[in-house]
């Protein structure tokens, strides 16, 4: 049975021409499964309309062909063109628009004229895009019952236990520590911690375990190896993401010295701190990491020592979460989270996050 979605979007030019993005918002059922926001140059206010329109449709068309679609605009132009109710006159904008009937079939899609007050969202994420000059979002939808489908499945999951090492020096004052040359290690609550995390991970039954080389990780690892008898495969992948000259500052200290930088860094997932790295490539090289782990240990169960950053990467990528919800999740020192990942297919599923009961 076809699917049915809601889109709205926007565009907007700083200039008409000017620099100009759109932002759209797909929903099924009434909750959001996509945002979508791009930077396209110098535009007018119509093509960027246009564009948050033809990248809605796409999206909603690489999801479902034959979904039907709710679209709402705030733009009156756009709707009425697209309703065949207003002649289209401008070659370009007829080319927009023949653009936005070949991504997905005209008949299954209906246009609503909304006031811009109910469009705050769409134009939410056009900001968004000419405040950065760049795009980004995620698609977060899976095909309808599909998930349940595959936790029902006779195949065996990769199942991966994603362990945070325990406290140093550094964690309780939020101080930045990334994969820079500080390394520091354990303290006496951090060694204490390990060792509970150690003995809950030895319940779990892991037939691997995977680290971080950090001294840090590499002392909660060693832990988990005592429990369980396992050796320890170490790999510079799930090393925490680097924070660059920021390594070893508190969040205020930074704010003080690089108030501008530490603004970037907070609101975009692309921005790297000053010879650091950015969210963005973390999670290039985590959701490699997560495929080589599906690679060499299919219907395995693997315990995975790394950092916060990575830790709540993985997590973001299991469940498709557009890419600034790393800002929204936090990972404790020896928490458990775990990630189901079937080998046959990819599909990913967040089990738990952020589990701590055996610390308490």
């Amino acid at each position: 049975m076809a699917r049915h979605f809601s889109l709205t979007a926007d565009g907007g030019s700083r200039g008409n021409p000017g620099p100009a993005g759109y932002g759209s918002v797909i929903t099924e059922n009434g909750s959001i499964i996509a945002e979508l926001y791009d930077f396209i140059g110098i535009a007018t206010n119509n093509v960027a309309e246009y564009s948050g329109l033809i990248a809605g449709l796409t999206a909603i068309n690489a999801i479902d062909p034959d979904a039907t679609i709710d679209v709402k605009m705030d733009s009156k132009l756009v709707v009425e063109q697209m309703s065949g109710r207003w002649q289209i006159k401008h070659a370009d904008m007829r080319s927009l628009a023949q653009d936005a009937r070949a991504a997905h079939t005209p008949a299954l899609v209906t246009y609503t004229w909304i006031p811009r007050d109910q469009n705050s969202h769409a134009d939410r994420l056009a900001n968004k895009a000419l405040d950065q000059e760049a795009g980004g979002g995620e698609i977060i939808s899976i095909r309808k019952n599909y998930l349940t489908e595959r936790l029902m499945s006779p195949e065996i999951a990769t199942t991966i236990f994603l362990i945070r090492h325990g406290e140093t020096p550094l964690t309780p004052f939020k101080k930045f520590s990334g994969s820079g040359p500080l390394n520091p290690e354990l303290t006496e609550v951090g060694l204490a911690q390990a060792e509970l995390v150690a003995k809950a991970v030895a319940d779990l039954n892991p037939e691997v375990i995977i680290a971080s080389p950090q001294n840090r990780t590499k002392q909660t690892a060693e832990a988990i190896s005592r429990a369980t008898g396992l050796p320890i495969n170490f790999d510079e992948a799930w090393i925490e993401c680097s924070f660059g000259i920021w390594d070893g500052m508190s969040i205020e200290e930074v704010k003080a010295k690089y108030p501008a930088d530490y603004q970037a860094f907070v609101s975009s997932t692309g921005f790297a701190p000053p010879q650091g790295e950015s969210y963005d490539a973390v999670a290039v090289r985590i959701d490699e990491a997560l495929e080589q782990i599906v690679a060499m240990y299919p219907g395995q169960r693997v315990a995975v020592v790394s950092h916060n950053g990575t830790v709540k990467t993985a997590a973001k990528l299991a469940i498709g979460a557009p890419a600034d919800s790393i800002f929204h999740i936090d990972i404790s020192p020896c928490s458990i989270t775990t990630i189901s990942i079937w080998p046959s297919d990819g599909l990913r599923a967040l089990r738990t996050l952020n589990e701590q009961s055996h610390l308490r």
